[in-house]
């Protein structure tokens, strides 16, 4: 073997400690031929949309047959985040997985492919494996090191405690709570409604700062919190309510107030198999969630203010 061969064989192989998402489609095994083509083709699909916005080199993605395993070599996070977008991107498709920080072997296959394995991707799988369709784990490993990140992040895991799997090895689990799920969806929404349409009436903004119609509430977004009072204000007096104090969201700031021809108007979208029902009141999230009720749907979440919109989810009736 020649230097040179030698040394590309070095560089690609390493040791490291990553996130890894390992993900399957539940009771895949319990369908003929030409369905588990067709679902896996959907899964493929649903996977790709979701990591469009990731870097090759950041992720090594391997083909488990009935699902997959990602190793995300960048932030922590990106797991986190891949995995809220794949279940953004699902639909009915029953999905469920689990994430683990942990020791992985990074080296080309036979075939010339990237592949992982070790402890990191063997306990994510097995993380997994505690998961019901459409829910999400991760491993005690991966909360601490989030939680190290972002204390923000405590908020969206829920502890469920020890579970021993066949090799009677025990792992503490905790749930990302279906709250955030929840929050992403309303946030997308407002955001779909924002780019259709600008708020009538409103008035005229000070540079960089825009105000949108988002349906039932406007939302009011500009550089800094400083730009966007002068145009609060303003909406202030023509009778609307502040329902989001100005708060940063990415590189922008943003704040919600209420649209008064539409304060009473409850929405509701499907997430998979929820009922998502916003309104910019709870007397009228409460309203539509009694409908809701009455046609056999069950509460799952109660009514709660998200992001400055009131907020349930329903399982939806069968």
């Amino acid at each position: 073997m020649s230097a040179g061969a030698g040394e590309s064989s070095k560089d690609s192989s390493r040791t490291l400690v990553c996130s890894v998402l390992f993900l399957d489609i539940a009771g895949y095994s319990q369908h003929g031929v030409t369905e588990q083509i067709k679902l896996k083709q959907r899964f493929n699909d649903t996977l790709a949309a979701s990591l469009a916005d990731l870097e090759t080199r950041d992720r090594v993605v391997i083909d488990t047959g009935d699902g997959a395993a990602i190793a995300f070599l960048g932030d922590p996070e990106a797991a986190l985040f891949a995995a809220l977008a794949i279940f953004d991107n699902v639909g009915e498709l029953p999905v469920r997985m689990g994430i683990n920080l942990g020791p992985v072997y990074v080296a080309k296959d036979i075939n010339g492919q990237e592949n992982v394995i070790g402890d990191g991707i063997n306990v994510a799988q097995r993380v997994m494996s505690f998961a019901d369709k459409g829910q999400l784990l991760v491993s005690r490993s991966f909360y601490e090191v989030v939680l190290l990140l972002s204390g923000d992040y405590s908020t969206l895991f829920q502890p469920l405690g020890a579970r021993s799997d066949k090799h009677n090895r025990a792992h503490e689990l905790y749930s990302v709570s279906q709250a955030v799920r929840v929050g992403r969806r309303v946030a997308e929404a407002q955001a779909r409604q924002r780019a259709k349409r600008k708020a009538p009436g409103a008035p005229a903004p000070h540079v960089g700062v825009t105000v949108s119609d988002a349906g039932p509430h406007f939302i009011v977004a500009g550089p800094s919190a400083q730009a966007l009072q002068p145009v609060l204000d303003a909406l202030a007096k023509k009778g609307h309510k502040l329902l989001a104090a100005p708060s940063q969201v990415g590189n922008k700031w943003m704040a919600t107030v209420d649209n008064p021809k539409l304060a009473v108007a409850a929405t509701v979208e499907k997430v998979g198999m929820k009922s998502l029902v916003t309104a910019p009141t709870r007397e009228a999230v409460e309203v539509k969630v009694k409908e809701l009720l009455q046609y056999g749907a069950r509460l799952d979440q109660a009514v709660e203010l998200v992001d400055g919109v009131w907020t349930a989810v329903c399982d939806s009736a069968s």
